[in-house]
């Protein structure tokens, strides 16, 4: 991957288009350099037409190895071109919604296609051909449900240390009670006890005291 990593960013998956995407140019190369190999006038002529024309599926196939997804725990960028250069990349916090269609041929050989809509001005696009889609889908799901624990987690955090220092030494006990009560809210709602809003309702109860 080009794109470089910011700071605690991991890589969770590095996926591509299918293998499959690959058939059409090496076919036609394959019926080219048949033809022309057999060709009864002149076979030299022939092999280096063959040569020449065996630069398109090189071509395409370095193409094929350029054009990744990566999702980290941040983001998924999407990369692609090996002449020419393409990177787009969508925050975690600004997807939507991720779907996956596979035909029946598809989930034969492992293919499919995955939509992802953004927040973003293009709102949707739509991946072709990738390799284990369903894989793609999930791992970003998964990723978008971690990096929201993770940002509760640190704003409660936040919280906490912030009521307990804010306040002169006599109230210090009474504040780390509600920076403890924070911290077993915050439990709650990783284990889904309460809601969203049950979360955001009572931790606005605790801070107006």
């Amino acid at each position: 991957m080009r794109t470089e990593l910011k700071k605690d960013e991991k890589i969770l998956l590095i996926t591509r288009q299918h293998w499959i995407r690959l058939l059409l140019p090496v076919f036609v190369w394959m019926v080219a350099a048949t033809l022309l190999l057999w060709l009864p006038e002149n076979k030299v002529t022939g092999f280096i037409i063959t040569l020449v024309a065996s630069i398109y599926p090189l071509y395409e196939y370095l193409n094929y190895k350029s054009n990744l997804w990566c999702v980290t725990n941040l983001r998924v960028v999407d990369e692609s071109g090996f002449f020419s250069r393409y990177s787009k990349e969508s925050p975690l916090d600004k997807i939507n919604n991720v779907e996956y269609d596979q035909s029946i041929l598809g989930r034969i050989f492992g293919f499919g296609d995955v939509d992802i809509q953004t927040a973003a001005e293009l709102g949707e696009t739509t991946y072709e051909l990738i390799h284990h889609p369903k894989l793609l889908k999930d791992t970003i799901t998964h990723a978008q449900e971690e990096y929201k624990k993770t940002q509760i987690s640190n704003q409660a955090t936040q919280l906490a240390r912030a009521i307990a220092s804010s306040h002169i030494m006599p109230s210090a006990p009474s504040q780390q009670m509600i920076a403890d009560e924070l911290h077993k809210l915050f439990e709650l709602l990783q284990k889904g006890a309460i809601t969203q809003e049950e979360y955001v309702a009572q931790k606005r109860k605790l801070m107006a005291g």
